[in-house]
């Protein structure tokens, strides 16, 4: 099962979801999407687990429903984290090449790659990942690959991503109850990249936003590589709730409001139409004075929020001198992106070219999975696709791998 079948597990603030995957046996080992579930999650709040047994048991409800629509026992799964407390830093290692020949082979970036690690980590993170930026050899700088060349000396330049080692715990006890185990336990943004963007994207320049409920995640790629990546604490639940303070109305009708009548452009509404939304508050079986509603209020609620969530995200991207300045633009995921007016306000606000995912990296056979909700997860399958044709970008795994092992030892000397 751990080889033919490829398992992805996104747990977000308001659903978990898994898709499933299949190498299929050909010579260009594609992937066929042949699952997707979804449950709605308890236990975690704005990418932290708050309660473990909660956690918990939103995970066995979802696997126990997987299990029935695909037949296939689930014991592997490939995990995203969305900790909005991650940190990136740059960090370098450097190791000597003794070969007579002085030609790198795959050992020797490995070394390098070890020793960009040994920095010096706050007690309360891990590493998570440890992804190669470019590499020098000798005086030559900017080599993408640096295999097969000759050198006496040989850098590599890594984006090192820590996060915050109870969250990784935590995340992993509530895993490990329901007696899976871990394939790789990796970074939302980083699966999400996974799914929706092309390498041609990558090399030009690229980020990837994926708007969930409470966090907006972050990754931004250049020349191939990933460059920065970060968690957002304001997803799209924040709408909601402003939407619900706009209106003095209950959340669940606020969420159908924002769903069925909201957008990010006031401008293409009139302030003196007024829209029935009494069929809307019969249906949330809500008992309210509330009858109509202005949508260009409603709007401009949405975008104060929207711009917001922007504004942070340009303020990522200034960070690293990438605000304006990615010719690939940036493209949206996650069940916030199907926001009407979005794309339209993040081309004004962002200043760059914008676009909604879709799955660039799998044959699916089935339309639920391009829904913008499942692209992390679809983004973990492929990610644990590229593990086991060990091809594709080096995410490497770091400490937190050791962290991983000793809860999953723990819970070893308990199980049945």
């Amino acid at each position: 099962m751990k080889d033919e079948y490829i398992v992805g597990l996104d747990i977000g603030s308001t659903e978990a979801r898994i898709v499933v995957g299949q190498r299929l046996d050909d010579r260009n080992g594609r992937l066929q999407i042949i699952g997707a579930v979804s449950v709605p999650s308890e236990g975690i709040n704005k990418g932290i687990v708050k309660s473990i047994d909660d956690a918990t048991s939103s995970i066995s409800v979802l696997l126990e429903k997987t299990e029935r629509l695909t037949g296939i026992p689930v014991t592997h799964v490939c995990v995203s984290i969305s900790d909005p407390y991650v940190r990136c830093e740059r960090s370098k290692g450097v190791v000597p090449i003794a070969r007579n020949n002085g030609e790198i082979i795959e050992e020797d970036v490995e070394r390098a790659i070890e020793a960009a690690k040994a920095l010096n980590v706050p007690q309360n993170y891990e590493i998570l990942h440890v992804i190669p930026i470019k590499f020098t050899v000798d005086n030559q700088e900017d080599v993408k690959d640096p295999v097969g060349m000759s050198g006496i000396r040989l850098e590599v330049e890594t984006l090192v991503i820590e996060g915050m080692s109870s969250q990784i715990k935590n995340l992993t006890k509530a895993i490990y109850r329901t007696h899976l185990n871990i394939t790789d336990l990796v970074l939302s943004p980083l699966a999400l990249g996974e799914a929706v963007l092309s390498q041609k994207q990558k090399e030009l320049g690229v980020a990837v936003v994926g708007l969930g409920s409470s966090t907006t995640t972050l990754a931004v790629y250049e020349e191939g590589r990933l460059i920065h990546a970060t968690v957002i604490p304001i997803g799209s639940e924040h709408i909601t709730a402003d939407i619900a303070i706009g209106l003095r109305c209950p959340i669940n009708l606020a969420d159908r409001v924002k769903i069925e009548l909201g957008s990010a452009l006031p401008k293409n509404f009139n302030a003196k139409e007024e829209t029935d939304i009494s069929e809307l508050a019969k249906e949330e079986e809500i008992d309210d004075d509330i009858t109509t509603i202005s949508r260009k209020y409603v709007a401009e609620i949405i975008e104060a929020r929207v711009e917001e969530i922007f504004e942070k995200v340009d303020a990522e991207l200034k960070k690293i001198e990438r605000s304006g300045m990615l010719p690939a633009g940036i493209v949206f995921a996650g069940g916030g992106a199907k926001l009407e007016g979005l794309i339209e306000l993040a081309k004004e606000k962002l200043r760059l070219p914008a676009s909604i995912g879709s799955c660039k990296n799998a044959d699916i056979i089935f339309d639920k999975v391009n829904d913008s909700s499942y692209l992390t997860a679809l983004g973990l399958v492929v990610w644990g696709n590229s593990l086991i044709e060990k091809k594709g970008p080096k995410f490497l795994g770091g400490m937190a791998d050791d962290v991983i092992g000793k809860v999953k030892n723990i819970f070893s000397r308990f199980a049945p």
